[in-house]
């Protein structure tokens, strides 16, 4: 068969040849590095494009990669192309899709008078993942979920279970037929194989991606054979219809003048996260067309499949019968996108390993070295394909690979795209030729951060810039094994290259965590900052995670988070996670849960008032003092019993009034519970206040026990987080004699309109607000992503504040620092790109 290389050619009709269509699949993350959490596919056309899998930190891969979701999810034609298939719905392949729609609903400027919307693509628990995202996305009727049907064929396992079987491929079917491709999918649910029991959740789906098969070639000397001029009847051949020739006495058929359809390329896409599920993979009669092993198809019938790229797990991909299965293609290349690749040195986001590494260098103490690049691991390798499947190559994805469908010259693997390898060597030399002087600002930082202890007061009161603000008392002598604040996501609104959307992990060491606030993205951040052993440790010893309000870039990586808790444990004695939010993130969770056990129980915020730690305070003193008195009453007497004596004291009286109807049970036996936990934590306060900002947003007061020193009792730390919000009374009050105020600086002092229309704040009216209650020290985060480095500040506002960077760690011993570095990292980013 000849390849039509050379001209673009012209159909008779006029319209371009599909020959020369771009058409290819990428890879969207692998899955497999330090700072990913699950891997995605693009499979892109000219009118059509489709994103197999949604995992966190995909739009911040496409930030920094510069794939606009703009152009992924929308174009400026009338076919709109919107298509997300997720091979199956948990956490780690739909994580990012919540955000994904949220970006969506942006570019349309949340119209909601606008039809168009994502068709998304799964298994039949898709509707679960739905249902759960209306309660915060308030354009989910924009999506249209296409629940792909399973087959009730079941046949007979060799040892005797049950296997469903499936028969056939489901045909994706949109609002017309997809121009350039056609989609099918097989569902992949094992049933009672080696004695295990999958529920219809556990489902993962096979898509068989098809191009259209491309129009033979018009031969013209053909034609002229057949005695036919050139004009109308060329055209009707190449639209399949026979004509009478113009010279000669015969019929001319369309396959007399145009060569053989150059078939349309196959990729197939496939995702088995266990081992009964390649069992069943094993045994799909749908795939028999594709095989070109002569035991399973006939030559004559069989496709010719291209690429196959592997979404399951190595340890899956190793097994004999996965491997068995491999061994029915022939000339396929297999793209193994969860396979570790040793001595890996490309961070997935240059732009932000960049940063972290100039930081790093001019400031270790605040930054310390974060875990951008993988390290040499031995534990999982690449599939090792031997003997009888010599043939078969099996290649270790990497970011931003593709494999080329269309134009048929370049069909093939093509890393043209992918990155070069980068090392923190690279980044510092790049760093000192474009300002040398930050090899002197590194030298002053070290030279003060490590004066003698004698020199220590000189430190925190005898610079200028530091005067009448001494250290509070609750750091002499502090030991650095206390309390260490970890920003994780400095960003607001979605996830950029610079600044991920917010969290903040409160590293309490041998006492555990906390995290506050869990945008998407938060697990990699983890992993960034500790490594993937330290952030499994991190995760395994949170104490709660405290979501401040039901905006997706506060609370999108939870079920991440929780999904990694749940595994982490398993089989281990441990109590639930307590996640504590608003009502909203409780009803989110409530029905996610119908999809993914999460392992977690839910207190709503307003129980963590000081109001409602009042009343669960009253009913333990009530507990105590009249558990002996009312034994062998009954209801009634009891009941009576109870009021005589808390009308002796009113107070109490009155918080058991306001605890009856207010607080449920439930609640207060949760708050006695998170009492404990709190104190094993060394914490005595936990406090949620309401702000302004949406309904239902709060700031938390979070507080440390006393201690002793030499002694002496020691005050606890105070630390407040401000959430989203307008400058407020509240926010005040809750940090009066903080240590650290963590205030939200969404806008620029000359966006004051915006910041009120938004319910955010302006930097200088955070500052004011720090200023205002007295707190030590004011850290500013959730900058709007239109400041990815360091906002204008004045000398005043330097003297007590400090800017917070993704994966800034401040030690609470370092406090006296802070305002001293600020100068430098003016100097850092003294050429300031807006995004």
């Amino acid at each position: 068969m000849s390849k039509p290389e050379n001209n673009v050619r012209q159909d008779v009709c006029g319209s371009t040849s599909r020959q020369n269509t771009e058409a290819y699949v990428q890879i969207l993350g692998t899955g497999m590095d330090t700072q990913e959490t699950s891997p995605s596919v693009l499979l892109f056309f000219n009118n059509e494009r489709f994103i197999f899998n949604a995992g966190e930190g995909l739009q911040r891969f496409c930030a920094e990669h510069k794939i606009k979701l703009s152009q992924v999810y929308l174009t400026c034609t009338i076919s709109v192309s919107k298509h997300i298939c997720l091979t199956r719905v948990c956490s780690e392949t739909a994580g990012g899709l919540p955000g994904l729609l949220l970006t969506l609903a942006g570019i349309k400027n949340g119209s909601p008078e606008s039809t168009e919307h994502v068709d998304i693509w799964g298994p039949p628990n898709l509707d679960l993942l739905v249902n759960a995202m209306k309660n915060f996305v308030p354009h989910a009727t924009m999506v249209k979920a296409h629940i792909i049907p399973r087959s009730d064929n079941v046949m007979v396992h060799g040892n005797g279970a049950a296997l469903a079987s499936s028969l056939h491929a489901e045909e994706l079917q949109a609002e017309g037929k997809f121009k350039a491709v056609s989609i099918s999918a097989i569902l992949l649910t094992p049933t009672h194989l080696d004695g295990s029991h999958f529920s219809s959740n556990d489902t993962s789906i096979v898509y068989i991606c098809n191009l259209h098969d491309i129009r033979g070639e018009f031969d013209p000397r053909k034609a002229k054979a057949c005695g036919l001029k050139k004009g109308r009847k060329l055209g009707q051949l190449q639209n399949g219809i026979s004509v009478k020739s113009d010279l000669l006495d015969i019929e001319v058929h369309p396959d007399d003048v145009i060569g053989p359809p150059i078939p349309g390329p196959i990729v197939l896409i496939v995702d088995c996260p266990t081992e009964p599920h390649a069992q069943e993979l094993l045994s799909a009669q749908a795939l028999n067309a594709y095989y070109s092993d002569p035991q399973s198809n006939s030559q004559e019938t069989t496709k010719v499949v291209n690429c196959i790229i592997h979404l399951s797990p190595a340890t899956v991909v190793s097994s004999p019968v996965y491997e068995k299965w491999m061994r029915k293609f022939g000339s396929a290349q297999h793209i193994m996108a969860r396979t570790t690749r040793k001595h890996e040195t490309t961070p997935i986001l240059e732009s932000s390993a960049r940063i972290a590494t100039r930081l790093h260098y001019f400031c270790p103490q605040l930054f310390p070295a974060p875990s951008l690049f993988s390290v040499q691991n031995d534990d999982v390798a690449a599939p090792n394909f031997k003997g009888s499947i010599s043939k078969v190559c099996g290649i270790s994805a990497e970011n931003l690979l593709k494999f080329t469908l269309r134009p048929p010259r370049r069909l093939g693997l093509d890393r043209s795209s992918v990155q070069n390898r980068m090392t923190s060597s690279v980044f510092i030399k790049e760093l000192l030729s474009e300002i040398p002087e930050i090899a002197d600002a590194a030298k002053n930082i070290s030279t003060f951060w490590h004066k003698p202890k004698e020199d220590e007061a000189e430190v925190m009161t005898g610079d200028p810039s530091l005067a009448g603000h001494a250290a509070p008392r609750c750091l002499e002598n502090v030991q650095r094994d206390d309390l260490e604040i970890v920003f994780l996501g400095t960003g607001s609104s979605i996830p950029s290259k610079y600044r991920n959307v917010s969290s903040i992990y409160f590293n309490l060491f041998s006492k555990g965590g906390l995290l506050l606030d869990c945008g998407e993205g938060t697990l990699a951040q983890l992993k960034r900052r500790y490594g993937i052993n330290g952030a499994d440790s991190a995760v395994r010893n949170l104490k709660c995670i405290w979501i401040s309000h039901i905006h997706a870039d506060h609370h999108a990586g939870l079920a991440r988070i929780l999904a990694l808790r749940r595994d982490l444990l398993k089989g281990v004695p441990h109590e639930p996670m307590l996640v504590i939010g608003p009502e909203q993130v409780g009803e989110f969770l409530n029905d996610y849960k119908k999809l993914e056990d999460l392992d977690m129980l839910f207190l709503d915020c307003r129980s963590t008032t000081v109001a409602k730690w009042d009343d669960m305070e009253a009913d333990s003193i009530f507990d105590k003092d009249h558990q002996m008195s009312s034994e062998g009453m009954n209801d009634e007497s009891r009941d009576h019993a109870v009021l005589t004596s808390l009308s002796e004291d009113s107070s109490l009286l009155r918080c058991s009034k306001r605890m009856k109807p207010s607080t449920p049970v439930d609640d207060i036996k949760l708050l006695k519970h998170f009492k404990k936990v709190l104190s094993e934590a060394g914490l005595v306060r936990f406090i949620s206040f309401p702000v302004v900002h949406c309904p239902e947003a709060f700031g938390i007061i979070l507080e440390s026990a006393e201690r002793m020193n030499c002694g002496k009792v020691v005050p606890g730390w105070k630390v407040v987080y401000s959430g989203d919000t307008r400058p407020c009374s509240e926010v005040i009050e809750a940090s009066l004699g903080a240590t650290i105020l963590i205030h939200e600086a969404t806008f620029e002092d000359g966006l004051l309109e915006e910041a009120i229309t938004r319910n955010h704040s302006t930097i200088k009216e955070a500052i004011e607000v720090g200023r205002s209650a007295g707190a030590y020290r004011i850290i500013l985060t959730h900058f709007s992503q239109r400041y990815p480095k360091v906002p204008a500040l004045d000398e005043v506002s330097m003297q007590r504040t400090c800017i917070a960077f993704d994966l800034m760690s401040v030690n609470l011993a370092d406090l006296p620092l802070l305002p001293k570095v600020l100068p430098y990292l003016k100097l850092l980013f003294r050429t300031r790109e807006l995004t």
